[in-house]
């Protein structure tokens, strides 16, 4: 990928103009665990953020969009809501919307279930963001991603030097254009 499509990808983070996006819950939550890609989509990694929460805590939507899928999955009440490009996951979380309903920022999407397993003994709300098959960073949204710094290539036009192993960042890994 070449820098004009880093930068591309970087600023499709916020396609809808003007969104004010929201935490997840209230009050603004500890992190429990950050964003962590694979390097390849079919290996380990963590493809969202764990956020400090109580069963029984009201979860909210993150920014205005179309419910996409509210009900059980697997044991755990799961959560998505559609943004335009974007897809936010809320889980474990009993909902209380359905699909296909309509909410803005802040609208009450359930409750965070009573399930232990993700985050150990701890319950905790699992929060993703997706553009398409790319897992983002959700936190993002609130900026509180950790910033990523690019190079800044000469006049010349030569260029990012091509990398070998491709080097993962925060909002997912990207390649260098072959030459």
């Amino acid at each position: 990928m070449t820098w004009i499509g880093m930068i591309a990808l970087v600023t499709a983070l916020f396609p809808v103009s003007g969104t004010e996006w929201r935490w997840p819950l209230r009050p603004a939550p500890e992190v429990l665990r950050g964003f962590d890609p694979p390097a390849h989509p079919w290996e380990a990694g963590h493809r969202g953020v764990d956020l400090a929460a109580s069963p029984g805590q009201r979860v909210y939507a993150a920014g205005p969009g179309r419910v996409g899928f509210a009900h059980d999955l697997a044991g755990r009440g799961v959560v998505t809501v559609d943004h335009g490009r974007l897809r936010t996951t809320y889980l474990p979380v009993r909902p209380s919307v359905r699909p296909g309903q309509v909410v803005r920022a802040g609208s009450r999407l359930g409750v965070v279930e009573s399930v232990l397993g993700h985050c150990g003994q701890s319950p905790c709300l699992h929060w993703g963001l997706r553009e398409g098959v790319v897992y983002l960073d959700p936190l993002t949204l609130v900026g509180r991603a950790p910033v990523r710094l690019l190079p800044w290539w000469d006049e010349t036009g030569a260029g990012p030097p091509t990398i070998d192993p491709p080097v993962p960042y925060a909002t997912g890994t990207y390649e260098a254009a072959p030459p």
